[in-house]
């Protein structure tokens, strides 16, 4: 981001030149949804396919596409349609309605301005902000009575509520089938599971990504793309063995420095720190080596987009934020004119997910793991006592003699452990539940020969918000020039750029058609994308208007090209310009946007060219 950076200059180029618009425009729009134009477009298709080269590919994932309305037992099985909510608020007069923690955050930011603030409250204040999304109802409404928070509108507020945040609908023409729009794209790689598994080889580990669109019916939408109902996810879920979470290619990135603030930095002096990943992992600061090798190649990700480094920063989740199923949690978070932005999570979700589908839809979700030789291991036997069973039970006492029998040495030092501290324990057969007493089941440690095990594979899950990506490299890339502050365009990566190279003949004399149809025929062909400007405006106006898109090469055709071949090639950021053959000179943008060449080599290729003022 540039030092003296502008948004409103900023949005009124995305606008103009429809990167993304609010959706259904002349009707006024609808808060928290865009449509993306033909640039925006192919921003976001350059970052997805970036991601899927970056990740998918290089780290041989598997992928799917599953369906986007979920079932509502899946999502209960899950946990989404008890605990996915935020609290909402509202005003008591105009019935305005605000997402809580939002509304309470701004206020207090707010108070932070005036300079005559005692020091105490300052501090309070500032540590309500760090944890604003983590209060219950009952913390939220007594923050709010005791700062005496009212609505913007100075009215009185509401107790705050629990909003759930899924759009809800039904499934078929009954309206007996509850469904929801999936809130993340996780759920359908864990239904999928088995299958996977058996695509995988029947062995861990192995990652699973999908790309596709998820909602969340915010409460509040705002900030531009950072908070929609709408918007793409692209999720990792990466199933390892919960006692074995290294990575093989953990070498590769270890001796890598990111930039972490941790738990312990957020609750002292609020700094962060560089270090290397191995000494993260070392040092425990970072859970296992497979949640820290995604870390850095999320990092790598991010820069290749055009993120700059002093902007990039990986925070724990403090203790109270974690999701109740998580061992460890960082966000990657880039710094843009709205303050620090979370943008990619990842999460070592522990083995919570497969542990819940089991659970819920009766099948098996773990892996068997065949040892090479047998062992011999302390396992937990259930033993049923039939005479107090058969007694008791009578024709269903087989059914639960056979269930204690089959029991793994996990699940039978559970079961122990609940009749030791309750008395009595339930268990599940077939749909019915059977409640079990001290005098129904005996327990014994004993040595058995194992061949193998089965566990529920652990689950690490690096997910992207894309468009708040794609809105963090807008503002990243965004430049001026030095000569002209109004001047707005972007310096977009190759990689991300919507357009790579611009063809503008000088002249729209029909003798340049033959040699611009050469150039955009090999253009093509080699996989570049090409935008012609054939409009009799001057060539700096149209170098301009290149540039606002962040087309990073412009090709000029000239009179003298029509003699000799010869083009020149304009570099957007520098402004600078080559000359020679077309056929060398489209070779070289092909390696630039490959990344094999730089524009310093470029000029060194080729002689330079001074044509007038990019402004004539």
């Amino acid at each position: 981001m540039e030092k003296n950076f502008d948004r409103a200059v900023l949005e009124d180029l995305l606008k103009r030149r429809f990167f993304y618009i609010p959706s259904f425009e002349i009707y006024q729009g609808v808060s928290g949804f865009y449509d993306f134009g033909p640039p925006g477009c192919s921003v976001k298709q350059n970052v997805i396919s970036t991601w899927r080269q970056h990740f998918i590919i290089e780290e041989s994932m598997l992928e799917v596409d599953c369906a986007i309305l979920t079932p509502e037992i899946v999502l209960k099985a899950s946990g989404h349609t008890e605990r996915f909510s935020d609290l909402m608020i509202y005003d008591t007069v105009t019935k305005e309605v605000f997402r809580a923690d939002q509304l309470l955050t701004e206020i207090l930011k707010t108070r932070l301005k005036d300079e005559k603030l005692d020091e105490q409250l300052r501090k309070e204040y500032e540590e309500i902000i760090a944890q604003a999304d983590c209060y219950k109802e009952k913390e939220m409404h007594e923050l709010f009575q005791k700062h005496k928070i009212l609505s913007p509108n100075n009215n009185p507020l509401s107790e705050p509520v629990p909003f759930n945040l899924m759009f809800s609908t039904f499934i078929g023409p009954t309206g007996t089938t509850k469904a929801f729009l999936r809130p993340e794209t996780a759920q359908g790689i864990f239904v999928n599971f088995r299958r996977l598994l058996g695509y995988a080889g029947g062995k861990v580990p192995f990652a699973v990504a999908q790309i596709g669109n998820a909602f969340r019916n915010e409460i509040s939408p705002r900030s531009g793309l950072l908070r929609v109902r709408e918007f793409t996810l692209a999720e990792i879920e990466h199933f390892v063995s919960p006692d074995r979470k290294q990575h093989e290619k953990f070498k590769r990135v270890a001796e890598m420095e990111l930039t972490l603030f941790p738990q312990k930095q957020q609750l002292s002096d609020g700094k962060t720190i560089g270090m290397k990943v191995k000494d993260a992992v070392d040092q425990g600061i970072i859970n296992n080596q497979t949640l820290a090798y995604y870390m850095a190649r999320t990092h790598l990700f991010l820069i290749k987009l055009g993120i700059k480094p002093e902007g990039l920063r990986f925070r724990q989740h403090l203790k109270h934020e974690m999701a109740h199923y998580a061992s460890d949690c960082w966000d990657a978070e880039i710094l843009t004119s709205y303050g620090w932005v979370e943008c990619v999570g990842h999460a070592d979700r522990s083995c919570y997910d497969l542990k819940a589908h089991t659970k819920v839809s009766k099948t098996e979700l773990s892996v068997f793991e065949q040892f090479d030789e047998p062992r011999m291991e302390k396992a937990y036997q259930a033993k049923p006592v039939m005479q107090k069973i058969g007694r008791e039970f009578q024709k269903k006492a087989r059914l639960i003699s056979n269930h204690l029998k089959q029991m793994n040495s996990e699940d039978a030092e559970n079961l122990k452990k609940n009749i030791e501290n309750d008395g009595k324990a339930k268990i599940e057969i077939e749909s019915e539940e059977f409640e079990l007493a001290k005098d129904h089941v005996e327990f014994s440690l004993e040595d058995v020969k194992i061949n193998g095990r089965n566990f529920v594979p652990g689950v690490i899950e690096p997910s992207f918000g894309i468009g708040r990506i794609i809105y963090a490299v807008f503002e990243h890339s965004f430049s001026v020039r030095e000569d002209d502050k109004r001047r707005g365009f972007f310096r977009f990566t190759p990689a991300v750029a919507p357009v790579k190279c611009s063809i503008l003949p000088l002249s729209s004399n029909t003798d340049f058609d033959p040699l611009i149809q050469k150039i955009q025929s090999k253009l093509t062909l080699l996989g570049i994308s090409t935008k012609l400007d054939t409009t009799s405006t001057t060539i700096g106006k149209r170098y301009a208007r290149t540039d606002e898109i962040g087309i990073p090469l412009a090709i000029t055709v000239d009179f003298d090209s029509l003699n000799d071949e010869s083009v020149t090639l304009r570099d957007r950021d520098s402004t600078k310009q080559v000359r020679g053959n077309y056929s060398d000179i489209i070779d070289s943008v092909f390696q630039i946007i490959q990344g094999s060449l730089t524009w310093e080599e470029v000029t060194k290729k080729f002689p330079a060219f001074n044509r007038p003022s990019d402004k004539d």
